[in-house]
């Protein structure tokens, strides 16, 4: 009887702690809600873009990597200095395209992780307003 009569007791008091707080989050408005709505979907636009940007920076560098390990292979076979030199050229700018596509990336993710905080705040403001 103690048994049923706690269980009871427990299910109520959960079942009043649920509604209290449901009842106690404002509802967000309506234009507030597709402005929230509109962040959520910009910042999942912006995911997929780091994650493209992230596949296309790992295939560039696969591909300097072969570009590097050709050279190599030219170099031990005799090509000519001029077609060494061009292959080098080939690997520097690359080299650089890379480094900048990391850098901007990096710019990227770093707005991206501010954008998260913004929706974060604004939809904890729109709860609390």
């Amino acid at each position: 009887m103690k048994s049923k009569l706690f269980r009871i007791s427990f299910l109520m008091i959960s079942v009043l702690a649920l509604v209290a707080t449901a009842s106690a989050q404002r509802r967000i408005d309506r234009g507030e809600r597709r402005e929230l709505r509109a962040d959520r979907h910009e910042i999942r636009s912006d995911t997929r873009e780091v994650r493209g940007d992230r596949r296309e920076i790992r295939q560039d560098g696969g591909e300097r990597r072969s570009d590097i390990r050709e050279l190599r292979q030219d170099r031990r076979e005799g090509a000519s200095q001029g077609e060494l030199r061009a292959d080098r050229r080939e690997i520097r700018a690359d080299s650089g395209e890379i480094r900048g596509d990391q850098r901007d990336l990096r710019g990227d993710i770093r707005d991206r992780r501010g954008d998260v905080r913004d929706l974060r705040r604004d939809r904890r403001d729109a709860r609390h307003d």
